[in-house]
This record gives C-alpha cells, structure tokens and sequence, in this order.
C-alpha cells in the first residue's frame, strides 16, 4: 500500500479527493485508464468516465446536432386534415401560435427552453471543443465550459418532446394526422445531444482546458 493510500482522508490535499455529486460521499479521486469509469460505492452514480477520442467524437456529435437544429425546428413536426382544413406545425409556428393568442409569457418560456437554450448550449460546447482541440483561448473555454452548466438546467427539448408525443395521440382520433419530417429531425437531435453529454466527459475537458504552464 502506498503512502498516498494509507494516509486518512482528512490529511490528503483537495485535488485528491472526490466528492459524489448524489449522496456527498468523500472518497480518494481513482486514477483511470481510457474507457474506465468510476462509480460511487455507496449509490452507484458515475463519478467518473475516460473516453477514447473524446474531443473527435465530441467534436462531430455538436456539428450533427447543429445541422438538425434548423430542421428540427423550421420543418413541419405533423400535417393536420381536419374538415378540409390542413394545418402544418412546427416548433417555431407553435411559439407564434402562443404569442399570438395573448399567452406571450408562456411563448417566451417555449421558446427559450425548446429553441435559444439548447442553440447556446451546442455553441458552448463547439467552441469549447475548438479552444481544446486549438489549445487557444483556454480561459474563454473554461468559461464557456461553466456557462454551458449554469445553461443545461433550462434545456427542456425532453419535456417538449414529451408534450409532442401526447398530442399526437390525442388528435389521431380526432383528424387525419401525418408526422413531419421534423419530428424524426427533432428526435435525432435530441439523441444526438444525449449521446453528446455521454462522451464529453467532464474530467477530460476540464484535464484539456487547464493552462499548458499549470501543468506538472
């Protein structure tokens, strides 16, 4: 047993400790190899993850989910035929029809969590990935990098998708319904920025964004 390993906790500097962020346990911060994770022994959460090619694969995660976000958006989520009425929505015809029916709190909120969040989201990340990838401006990505944290407590693209999946079911029986190739558009960007929050590991990108002289 080394010295570091029989040394209690109290006695060990900060940088060699970890705290799990679900049940506050203390522990001794494990050494990883590529594609080994570490897990709370007392709830399971995963502490911490080391992927293979994290900046590559993170990397052409963003720039996919980016080229879904117009579409997802823009292209029409179902066609509605309702006594000879059609009717195409998307997310952005569904943040006007809000508006324009005096609910412009509720459209603003709608538009903010479905639309502008998770945008600034994938452009944090992007440039983030571009300042690692660069080795520039790596103060701007730390702070991007906590930007990007303080920003996903209000991206909702999961409830909102959820609120799609429960209209439609109702109006299948009501009207003639045809899914929109937005709405596969929007399922693939969320997995895209699901699978994007898997690979970007926070242990690696924050390793990357230190300072090239802060380093031992």
């Amino acid at each position: 047993m080394s010295e570091t390993e029989s040394r209690p906790l109290h006695e060990l500097p900060l940088e060699q400790l970890l705290a799990c962020h679900e049940c506050d346990l203390l522990m001794r911060r494990p050494v990883l190899a590529v594609e080994q994770k570490a897990c709370c022994p007392r709830c399971g959460y995963e502490l911490l993850a080391r992927r293979s090619q994290m900046e590559r694969r993170s990397l052409a995660l963003v720039l996919t989910a980016l080229a879904l976000f117009v579409p997802a958006n823009f292209l029409p989520i179902m066609q509605l035929d309702l006594l000879g009425q059609t009717t195409r929505d998307t997310v952005w015809s569904g943040v006007l029809g809000l508006y324009d029916s005096g609910m412009e709190a509720i459209a603003l909120v709608v538009l903010l969590c479905s639309m502008v969040v998770p945008l600034l989201k994938l452009l944090c990340q992007l440039l983030v990935l571009l300042s690692i990838r660069g080795r520039r401006a790596l103060a701007w990505g730390r702070w991007l990098y906590r930007s990007y944290h303080h920003l996903r407590e209000w991206g909702m693209l999961e409830v909102y998708l959820m609120g799609i999946l429960v209209s439609i079911v109702k109006l299948m029986d009501m009207a003639d319904l045809t899914l929109g190739v937005g709405l596969f558009c929007f399922v693939a960007l969320l997995l895209a920025q699901v699978w994007l929050e898997v690979t970007m590991s926070p242990q690696q990108v924050w390793e990357a964004l230190e300072d090239d002289d802060a380093r031992p």
